[in-house]
């Protein structure tokens, strides 16, 4: 694991102060100077994750940037999908998150007109409840999407969602079981695309299991998220969005009171310098080479140097 003493904290501060002009920031100043306090002071830090291992690893970065500035981490990884975990949040159980902006919005918002990522990230700040604060939002992304295999899509000439209306066979969609209910869901592709779909819950996140049964045919569309390499690897075809169907999802860290000062700044410092591409690497790491979350967050943090 990574490990630093505490001097290490002064020189973050010129890194967190540039990653707050590049990201919207939820505090002013420099957060790490004298007159904040000692992180070394701060209770223990409660970190979560979806089941999820692309946010496990998120989740296992966060640990060991904080771990590496000598504060203390209780982790409580894959937890569940979101009805799980969110009452978990907002009962205090669990001080620091990653989440996604598009996605947590629609659950606070599920009407919510927002779309572009600014404006998805300015309306999550308001929706959350008393007590749940947003950090800054990172430049990754890992937002729903649905794909579909290139066989299917040469066939039907389907390349977008708006294309679906066209085909005139039927079209089962795959995914987890809460997604029959989500406003992306079969009720989204029917009032925004006008397309009828019936669905088939499968309940790995868009792995495996989900993958096999797009490639045999038992559905014609899957959701995977936008950060899996599997999409890349089967040689599937995402499906253009037109008409924002998805909401622009950024990687973005909630947090409870706890979160002070100085560790939020180690958190935006760290959700910076995480890219899409970083993210879509770190996932294959996961997915093809097996390897741990915490050698993957590990490896990540040395390679970046932020710490």
């Amino acid at each position: 694991m990574f490990t630093a003493g505490k001097g290490r904290l002064a020189a973050l501060a010129a890194v967190a102060v540039g990653a707050t002009v590049a990201l919207a920031g939820c505090s002013s100043g420099d957060p790490l100077d004298s007159g904040s306090g000692d992180a070394s002071d701060s209770p223990t830090i409660v970190i979560g994750s979806q089941d999820y291992y692309s946010n496990a690893i998120i989740a296992e970065i966060y640990a060991q940037a904080l771990e590496a500035n000598d504060i203390t981490v209780d982790r409580q990884f894959r937890i569940g999908q979101r009805e799980v975990y969110i009452p978990e949040i907002e009962g205090g159980s669990i001080d620091l998150f990653p989440e996604y902006t598009g996605n947590l919005l629609q659950y606070y918002v599920p009407d919510t007109t927002a779309k572009t990522s600014d404006d998805v990230y300015a309306a999550l700040a308001d929706a959350l409840p008393e007590g749940l604060r947003v950090l800054d939002q990172s430049p990754a992304t890992d937002q729903d999407s649905y794909n579909v295999t290139k066989a299917f899509s040469d066939a039907n000439g389907v390349t977008s969602l708006e294309d679906l209306a066209g085909v005139t066979t039927p079209i089962t969609l795959g995914g987890n079981s809460e997604l029959a209910t989500r406003p992306y869901g079969p009720e989204g592709l029917k009032s925004v695309y006008g397309v009828d779909v019936a669905f088939t819950p499968i309940e790995d996140s868009g792995g495996p299991l989900t993958l096999k049964a797009l490639v045999d045919d038992q559905v014609q569309m899957v959701n995977i998220y936008s950060a899996d390499p599997n999409i890349g690897s089967n040689d599937l075809v995402t499906l253009a969005d037109p008409k924002g169907l998805f909401l622009a999802s950024n990687v973005v860290p909630v947090v409870s009171d706890k979160v002070t000062d100085d560790i939020a700044a180690i958190i935006n410092t760290v959700s910076a310098a995480l890219t899409p591409e970083d993210l879509v690497a770190l996932n294959g790491l996961s997915v093809n080479e097996q390897q741990s979350e915490e050698q993957i967050a590990s490896d990540w943090l040395a390679e970046k140097a932020l710490f």
